[in-house]
């Protein structure tokens, strides 16, 4: 039958003979490039072959040993950090975004408390505020009162502005500047403006260390005060270093210059790449719906956005997108509620890969140094007077003089490198084996072969040693007997 046709053909073509095969593995002791074997096959004595199968053996252990350990350090992800820096004849000036300390002008209601309240639950997206309970039936009655009251037109108009009168002296690299240069951007600290904002045709650069921006404001504290009972009680400017791609954050990255001081910050910028997972913590392919590029605080913010317009079926003005702006009521009943929900569950978490915000793979940061003196001597305060049209008191209790500029040109780059590439792993490995066994690619493939000819011919037993083919004999009562079939012609 065809088992019979196969095992023939099977022993006549493929299956060599015993001889054959036992010349074969000779052979290829003999010639193979895998050191030291064929000094175990073509030795006559005894002793020298123990010793050279104990060399190869010892050899091969440790060309394991060392092999299965660059397997385990490659796939334990480890990173190198390398730091550099270069110098250049130009760099990018950061953007700067300044706000006032003082949110409010003092005139502008008569319950500034309720407004402040206001604020500090709208801020709350931001950074979660404790709100203080008693202040619900003043709200209620506030809003009673107050239809069509919204906190976003109101922090607009009777917050902190930036014009001539509180920007008193502009300069940047030597040319003047003006209001018109900086974008307005709301912040936890309301009415906020940004210098060399990401919108610009061209971005600003500097070409000569130790000049940049320099800006003398007037904080105007008698026509913004803040409620000290709620935690207000400092005047001055507070500003924040940026990249002109990312947006302004305050929290634990602000600077602060109180009236009556002049500032000198001297910067540097720094550029940090970390390698994606599972190297690094960084995800490359996350892109942000509202944001040219991604931050994590990009991330929390369109993060937040889409929560609180899943629950409250309305959107901050503070967070990005296109829905429904929350009115006062929806702030205090629906939007806080939603954001200590969130930070309570972890919804909208920072840090690692598996995170709803990883970190980015490039960010750019600036480092700064200030230093601090009074604003100004007795002749500048005469001189500022006369200028101004101000009294010396004035003077004291209202400006502030800031100086940003870089501390030479040159940017540092933190990057975090992949401490064994896959290329640096083959090299580990085709140097272990050339050192302990004088093997080499040509040496792999000449086992394989060798690996893969036993193999067909392992098969090749298995198939002859199958149980022979049995005999397809029809079923009793369909093999009628001798006697049927006598009797059958009888009949017949």
């Amino acid at each position: 039958g065809l088992l019979e046709k196969t095992r023939l053909y099977l022993i006549k073509k493929l299956l060599p003979r015993l001889e054959d095969r036992k010349k074969y593995h000779q052979d290829f002791a003999s010639s193979t490039s895998f050191h030291g074997v064929h000094n175990i096959v073509q030795t006559q004595s005894k002793t020298r072959r123990v010793l050279w199968l104990l060399v190869v053996m010892g050899s091969l252990a440790i060309v394991i040993w060392q092999i299965c350990n660059r397997f385990i350090y490659y796939f334990s992800w480890p990173t190198t950090t390398s730091v550099y820096v270069q110098y250049v004849e130009n760099v990018e000036f950061p953007a700067v975004t300044f706000c006032n300390l003082n949110r409010f002008q003092a005139r502008a209601v008569t319950n500034l408390q309720i407004i402040f309240f206001l604020w500090s639950i709208v801020s709350g997206v931001h950074q979660k505020n404790t709100v203080q309970d008693h202040f619900s039936q003043e709200l209620n009655k506030f809003l009673l009162g107050n239809q069509n009251f919204s906190i976003k037109e109101f922090t607009r108009e009777h917050g902190f502005y930036l014009n001539s009168s509180t920007l008193l002296e502009c300069e940047f690299f030597g040319k003047p500047c003006y209001p018109e240069d900086f974008e307005h951007v709301f912040t936890e600290y309301g009415n906020c403006f940004t210098f060399n904002h990401n919108d610009l045709p061209q971005k600003r650069r500097v070409s000569v260390s130790g000049r940049g921006l320099s800006l003398l404001f007037d904080v105007k504290q008698e026509q913004f005060t803040d409620d000290p009972s709620l935690g207000y009680t400092d005047a001055g400017i507070t500003y924040v270093i940026h990249s002109p791609k990312e947006l302004p954050r305050f929290e634990g990255l602000g600077l602060s210059t109180p009236v009556g001081m002049h500032a000198q910050v001297a910067i540097r910028q720094l550029k940090t790449i970390i390698q994606e997972y599972p190297w690094g913590e960084c995800k490359p392919d996350i892109k942000l719906q509202h944001h040219k590029i991604y931050s994590t605080f990009g991330c929390l913010r369109e993060c937040k956005a889409r929560y609180i317009q899943d629950w409250c079926g309305c959107l901050p003005f503070i967070l990005p997108g296109n829905g429904t702006e929350c009115d006062i009521q929806k702030f205090y009943t629906c939007v806080y509620p939603a954001i200590y929900e969130i930070e309570l569950e972890g919804l909208c978490t920072v840090g690692t890969h598996n995170s709803t915000c990883p970190v980015p793979c490039e960010e750019t940061d600036y480092p700064t140094t200030v230093t601090y003196s009074s604003f100004a001597g007795e002749k500048a305060i005469r001189f500022f007077s006369a200028k101004l049209k101000k009294t010396p008191e004035y003077i004291r209790q209202n400006l502030v003089h800031i100086d940003i500029k870089y501390n030479d040109l040159s940017y540092k780059t933190t990057q975090q490198q992949k401490a064994l590439t896959v290329a640096e792993l083959l090299a580990d490995i085709g140097g272990q084996l050339g050192l302990f066994c004088g093997a080499s690619m040509i040496t792999i493939i000449e086992l394989l072969e060798y690996i893969f000819t036993n193999f067909c011919w392992m098969c090749i037993f298995l198939l002859l040693k199958a149980p022979e083919m049995p005999q397809w004999n029809l079923p009793p009562q369909e093999q009628p007997t001798h006697k049927e079939e006598k009797k059958g012609i009888q009949e017949c």
